[in-house]
């Protein structure tokens, strides 16, 4: 019972307690009054008010049903999406390539390299990042379709990845960026550890210690900086800056 339904009841009691003890002193202020009445009365102001919690409660839970049933279906649309794009009769090198792309969440095993970019960077900034960051075993993160747009990002990426070259190490995941808050692209990061990603837009993720560096540099000079600065980060970037040495 809540509190409200509590309070009238305790008022109906205590009442009945008053009238008693004005009963034995000869007092009578109560005289007139239908107390089986008022009693009647917070019964049922009572009954309304459990009923009204009661119904508060069965709407909650048909809503957070409705939106677990509703995830799950969009989940399956997409899996389905995703393997008719990238299997397909006929799918081209570009329908393969996003279906790498949008299939999966680009989180890969830790440690990690990530590099947050936008297709609104300019084409020759960011073509040399997603070859290089391939090399070094890093991952390039977008946060989303311009515009709501796949066409759109599909044009984008076509204008920036080499013909035959691995999307792989691309992926779109807006999570990533509310983690770390990127507002601002190329941002560099560099994990120490594995991590979970928050789902929700109201929850926060708890990052592993880090390196990090947001500026219009290469590959090449942010990996030496983390590696050089002896930050949580640096023998991460070692190692990564040993794998584009290499090509990978």
């Amino acid at each position: 019972m809540n509190r409200k339904s509590t309070l009238l009841i305790g008022g109906a009691v205590g009442l009945f307690c008053t009238a008693a003890v004005l009963a034995q002193t000869g007092a009578n202020p109560l005289a007139g009054l239908d107390v089986q009445a008022i009693q009647r009365r917070a019964d049922a102001t009572a009954a309304d008010a459990q009923a009204f919690v009661d119904e508060i409660k069965r709407r909650t839970d048909a809503v957070a049903g409705d939106a677990r049933e509703t995830a799950a279906t969009g989940q399956g649309n997409h899996r389905r999406y995703v393997d008719a794009a990238g299997k397909a009769p006929g799918a081209s090198e570009l329908d393969r390539m996003m279906a790498d792309v949008t299939g999966k969440a680009q989180t890969g095993d830790a440690p990690q390299f990530i590099v947050f970019v936008s297709l609104s960077m300019p084409p020759e900034s960011l073509k040399p990042l997603i070859r290089d960051v391939s090399k070094a075993g890093g991952t390039i993160v977008f946060q989303g379709f311009p515009g709501n747009s796949i066409k759109a990002f599909q044009q984008g990426i076509a204008r920036v990845v080499d013909q035959g070259q691995e999307a792989k190490s691309i992926g779109i995941d807006p999570r990533l960026f509310r983690a770390f808050n990127v507002t601002t692209v190329p941002a560099f990061v560099v994990v120490t550890s594995d991590f979970d990603l928050c789902d929700g837009f109201d929850c926060k993720t708890a990052t592993p210690p880090h390196d990090r560096l947001a500026g219009n540099v290469t590959v090449p000079y942010a990996l030496e900086s983390f590696a050089e600065g002896g930050g949580p980060g640096a023998r991460i970037a070692a190692t990564a800056l040993k794998h584009l040495g290499s090509g990978g």
